[in-house]
């Protein structure tokens, strides 16, 4: 193999439009999410959204890609996350960026990724930002019922601007 002839990732040569038109749906989409938040005053926007959209514009034809695995990915991990906090007695504990890290949210954590990566492999709907989803509340960041509703919104109002976005541009390749 000469080095011409390699790409990384095994993809075909990126082109500066599509990477431009990747970034300009990011930006729209979690602006929009951005705002929402700011006039509900609730997190609607948080960290693991950005590699959401990201897959969404970026790496369309990739099967985490999928409206239906972002939502249910994101669902699972809001759901273990707050099982975790639940099931290693942190409902009232100081997040751990504040408090510090604890055994208990070491364990939570690490626990809450490995069973959001088990169900998400065997339901065969892998979304790898999932992982941080489950992250933000196992370690008390977001965890409480309201803020857990606004994630689960956000992830809801992403995803379908996502597929509209990507369906009205011919983007979608599902």
């Amino acid at each position: 193999m000469t080095t011409t002839s390699w790409r990384p990732w095994g993809r075909e040569k990126v082109r500066p439009r599509s990477a431009l038109v990747a970034a300009l749906l990011c930006l729209v989409t979690l602006a929009a999410s951005g705002a929402v938040g700011l006039a509900l005053k609730q997190p609607w926007l948080f960290p693991s959204l950005g590699p959401t959209v990201m897959l969404f514009f970026a790496a369309p034809e990739q099967p985490a890609s999928r409206p239906v695995n972002a939502l249910v990915g994101h669902f699972v991990a809001l759901v273990v996350g707050f099982g975790c906090v639940v099931a290693f007695g942190l409902t009232g504990a100081p997040p751990a960026p504040v408090a510090g890290l604890t055994p208990s949210y070491v364990a939570a954590g690490a626990l809450s990724v490995a069973i959001t990566t088990l169900v998400l492999q065997l339901i065969r709907l892998p979304h790898p930002p999932a992982g941080a989803t489950t992250l933000i509340v196992s370690l008390g960041i977001l965890s409480k019922p309201l803020a857990l509703l606004s994630m689960a919104g956000a992830v809801l109002l992403i995803t379908l601007a996502g597929w509209a976005l990507n369906f009205a541009l011919g983007r979608w390749r599902h």
